[in-house]
């Protein structure tokens, strides 16, 4: 796993990184050890799947509010995104900074979005899939 600042402290763009031979590719999109190593939260809560039929779906704004807080890494498995995350954490050095990013399910990046960030998505086009 390749991890990329972003405009958010703690959160991270993640490319998976691939391993290829003529059979095509392997790549880890999660690993608790590589989590870990950066003090990013480790363990899942959940893993969930949302479907879009149409392009222009908005979706969001979400988080969880203490004690319920989840960080998340959202993954585009088909179509396309644009991913909008918002620091909500009081004291953080980047309270209500935002950043956008575009998930697709081409370049299969995700994006590691730390508790208490908000993140919502506007579909790109029909039959978008994600996975966090």
């Amino acid at each position: 796993m390749i991890f990329h600042d972003t405009a958010l402290a703690g959160a991270f763009l993640v490319e998976p990184e691939r391993l290829s031979d003529e059979r095509g590719f392997f790549a880890r999109t999660w690993c608790r050890r590589e989590l870990a190593e950066r003090g990013l939260v480790a363990d899942l809560a959940q893993c969930s799947v949302s479907f879009n039929p149409t392009a222009g779906t908005l979706r969001g704004l979400h988080y969880q509010a203490a004690p319920h807080e989840e960080a998340k890494l959202v993954r585009c498995t088909m179509g396309e995104i644009w991913d909008v995350i918002v620091d909500l954490r009081r004291g953080s050095p980047t309270f209500l900074a935002w950043e956008g990013l575009q998930l697709t399910a081409e370049n299969r990046t995700a994006v590691f979005i730390p508790e208490g960030v908000a993140h919502g998505f506007l579909t790109l086009a029909d039959d978008t899939e994600l996975l966090y």
